[in-house]
């Protein structure tokens, strides 16, 4: 077994209770993401506008400059374009990072990856077929009550239209 990179160990590693607000890339905006940035702003690192660290979901317009409204009737929140733009060069950089150390393991120690990836598969066709075979089953009973309430003959009274109030 070789050294695994702390950084990798740390993304293994249980560390808290789960944030409660405005989720970007499924990370809480202003516990997780708003002090990174900061943080990454006061070291130099990024060179996020103070404005939208300050004031990071916005009011969104349409093209006319009218506040925009979604199909619900609420108002659009967005969050600012630099803090948007940050937080995806940050999950490219990790998908990235996590390739790059996949890689690495596997040219190190490539008979043992490809004996761990080929106990995988054999460990997971069970299952994969399992899934399958169920799933083939639930399309055909679902096929077969459609088919069955479609050919049945109404036994109740057609409903009542009822008048509703505009």
């Amino acid at each position: 077994m070789g050294d695994t990179p702390t950084y990798i160990k740390s993304l293994l590693t249980p560390n808290g209770k789960k944030p409660a607000g405005r989720r970007v890339w499924s990370l809480d905006l202003e516990t997780i993401w708003l002090p990174f940035f900061m943080a990454t702003t006061l070291q130099g690192d990024t060179a996020i506008p103070i404005d939208a660290l300050g004031a990071p979901l916005r009011l969104a317009y349409n093209q006319d400059g009218s506040v925009k409204f979604s199909r619900t009737g609420r108002p659009v929140i967005k969050v600012v374009k630099p803090i948007a733009d940050s937080v995806k060069l940050v999950r490219e950089n990790f998908a990235a990072n996590l390739m790059a150390y996949s890689f690495e393991v596997a040219q190190s120690n490539p008979k043992g990856f490809e004996a761990l990836q080929r106990n995988a598969v054999k460990a997971g066709k069970p299952i994969n077929t399992a899934d399958r075979e169920n799933l083939q089953r639930a399309i055909a009973e679902a096929q077969a009550k459609a088919m069955a309430e479609a050919t049945a003959e109404p036994t109740a009274e057609p409903p009542q239209k009822v008048a509703v109030p505009v």
